[in-house]
């Protein structure tokens, strides 16, 4: 039998992350929404010395590590970083002995090995949203990761989620 529409988006889970910095490099926080079927997970943490870069790629881990089993996954970042890097850039960076195309070694080569594993083990799709440009699920993550922060760092202050 052939699932309708709704039951087909049912069967996707959609996670919603975003990562953020208090100088970059500085204490950073990342956060992750996920979605399925009615129910919602959310996840954050930080680092007390990071990159806007690598919280957006962590946010991204640790939502993929949380999945229980195999599933499809559409995950919305406002990070051209992340979303490129993993369609477009991985690729040729393996290609060229995790060089860039100006030969330097790649940046966050550890998490960008990482995230291609728990990609493998899922069907995901990547979907790009302009960052800030009034998204609720954007706008609430951006929070949830700039809240964050403070626990990788004490002395930065506290944004309201």
């Amino acid at each position: 039998m052939a699932s309708t529409p709704a039951e087909a988006a049912e069967d996707v889970v959609e996670i919603h992350t975003d990562g953020a910095c208090s100088g970059n490099p500085g204490p950073g926080g990342w956060a992750a929404i996920l979605r399925w079927r009615g129910h919602e997970k959310v996840l954050s943490g930080g680092e007390p010395e990071t990159t806007n870069n690598r919280m957006e790629l962590t946010a991204a881990i640790r939502a993929l590590e949380s999945l229980k089993r195999p599933v499809r996954v559409r995950v919305y970042t406002d990070s051209r970083y992340l979303q490129q890097g993993i369609e477009r850039w991985l690729p040729e960076w393996k290609k060229r002995g995790w060089r860039t195309a100006d030969r330097r070694p790649v940046a966050n080569r550890d998490l960008w090995e990482r995230l291609e594993q728990l990609v493998g083990q899922h069907r995901v799709e990547w979907v790009w949203i302009a960052g800030h440009a009034d998204d609720p699920l954007n706008e609430r993550v951006d929070r949830l990761a700039r809240a964050a922060i403070p626990k990788a760092d004490p002395n930065t202050p506290r944004p309201q989620p």
